[in-house]
């Protein structure tokens, strides 16, 4: 982390005439107004990305993004500016507007930067420089070889692969400085089946905070492998049965459901401001026994893994939920404050021109003792949720209702066929106390996941075993 430091200094501050000094000087002037907190965002992104459809790359873009975002918290309240140019006068200028947040009359002296490291959990390097452009273009074409080489069926393929290398300087009123250089890679595939007059699509793919080393051939295959055989799966499907059922999740993506229903509320903010279902339910019983969630963002490689957070806070293992009984939140500077907790390194933004939320950042729930199978043979009658696509949630009821991009339907513990537009409804506060089998498979997705809150997206990674739960849960289909 001492060498990151030292890169980001220089090419970043340093490569802009900016300097540590002339930061600590401009929370100084913040200072003289009376604030609980302040700090100066400098961040440089590079992207990259690459479309392929038909054989063909249908469109390849490149970008750097850079600018300064610069934050006072005065109570609850945050006063917050930012410019797309990197450049000590716009700091100053930025500087300027927010200390008046708080009344005059305050001093706080120039600090010597204190640079804040921590445990490093990815590489500092860039991914767009690991591979030439023609290499990746290369790359996006042998996934399509082999997916429509898999089956006969399959009549298209779409593949992207996008690649992010991304400089940031945090540097704080009390005197931290942190820097980090976030690598980010992504390649996704999408395969249209034909049989007849009937299309489907399956999609997979995957990445995290390596580089494009990390598309083996096997990976490949793998990506090729999951897509194929859910367009094909859903070339069988008949019309999902509706109403009130036993329903199996599968484990990895499917934990997208669990981070929407469960995760949002149980970030600081939302139990602050008393809108959260989870809110003032600290030592009670939310799920049922058995049930552990965590969000860790210092999981290695991982999507949603961060070095630091984007208040210069290392990323740590938070226990949200441990045998069904609450025990925390995720929490920034500010929300930590107000509610007297602790900071747990999930202060995130989208970008410099963005303000600092609560943020999950890998949330997934722990193992229990069941295999697999054991839980689908299980069922007597119900649906077998393998994968989920889209869906939506509202924070303040914990609501939800998701798509599964591939389902079964089962009876007496086997899968007869698989079922066509299943949506999954129930509510996140319910959901988990309905769970009467946990798996002993528990996975993280494999490297897609994008997180939405009040307009910023972030990465994230989400995961759980597979889960049975009993009620709570309602199908919708188009069968009664």
């Amino acid at each position: 982390m001492q060498n990151t430091f030292h890169t980001v200094s220089q090419d970043l501050l340093h490569a802009n005439h900016i300097s540590a000094e002339i930061l600590a000087k401009n929370l100084a002037l913040i200072g003289t107004h009376h604030v609980d907190y302040a700090d100066i965002y400098c961040q440089r992104t590079a992207f990259e990305s690459w479309h392929l459809d038909e054989g063909m790359v249908k469109s390849g873009s490149f970008h750097i993004d850079q600018g300064v975002g610069v934050r006072a918290v005065s109570g609850d309240k945050t006063a917050f500016a930012y410019a797309d140019s990197l450049n000590a006068e716009a700091i100053q200028r930025a500087a300027e507007t927010v200390k008046v947040i708080g009344a005059a009359g305050n001093h706080t002296p120039i600090r010597v930067a204190q640079p804040v490291f921590s445990q490093p959990v990815h590489g500092a390097f860039n991914p767009i420089q690991s591979l030439e452009s023609a290499q990746k273009v290369a790359l996006l074409q042998k996934i399509e070889q082999l997916a429509k080489a898999a089956d006969p069926r399959i009549v298209q393929v779409m593949a992207g692969l996008t690649c992010e290398h991304d400089l940031v300087y945090i540097a704080r009123l009390d005197g931290k400085h942190a820097a980090d250089i976030r690598p980010l890679v992504r390649l996704s595939l999408t395969v249209i089946a034909k049989q007849g007059d009937r299309r489907e699509q399956g999609s997979a793919g995957g990445g995290g905070r390596v580089d494009l080393g990390f598309f083996s051939d096997e990976k490949l295959k793998e990506y090729v492998q999951h897509a194929v055989q859910q367009a094909l799966i859903n070339l069988e499907a008949r019309p999902a049965p509706a109403g009130a059922m036993t329903v199996v999740l599968g484990n990895g993506w499917p934990g997208v459901l669990l981070h929407e229903a469960v995760g949002h509320g149980l970030e600081g903010d939302f139990n602050r401001k008393q809108t959260s279902v989870f809110s003032g339910k600290m030592g009670e019983r939310v799920a049922a026994k058995g049930v552990t969630v965590i969000d860790q963002g210092n999981m290695p490689n991982q999507r949603g893994s961060l070095n630091l957070d984007d208040e210069g806070n290392p990323t740590s293992r938070t226990v949200l939920i441990e045998d069904g009984i609450l025990t925390g939140y995720m929490q920034d500077e500010m929300n930590a404050r107000l509610m007297g907790m602790a900071v747990t390194g999930n202060g995130r933004r989208e970008s410099y021109s963005s303000v600092v939320m609560p943020r999950m950042t890998n949330t997934f729930m722990e193992n229990g003792s069941h295999e697999p199978q054991e839980i689908i043979e299980s069922i007597d009658k119900g649906i077998y949720a393998v994968n989920f696509g889209g869906g939506q949630v509202d924070i303040t009821s914990g609501k939800f209702v998701f798509s599964a991009s591939e389902a079964w339907w089962v009876e007496k513990g086997k899968l007869l066929y698989p079922v066509k537009g299943a949506t999954i409804i129930g509510s996140g506060s319910e959901v988990l106390k309905h769970v009467s089998m946990i798996g002993n498979d528990t996975a993280l997705d494999t490297g897609i996941g994008m997180c939405g809150k009040e307009g910023q997206s972030v990465p994230v990674g989400v995961g759980q075993p597979t889960l049975r739960v009993d009620a709570g849960l309602t199908v919708g289909g188009s069968e009664m």
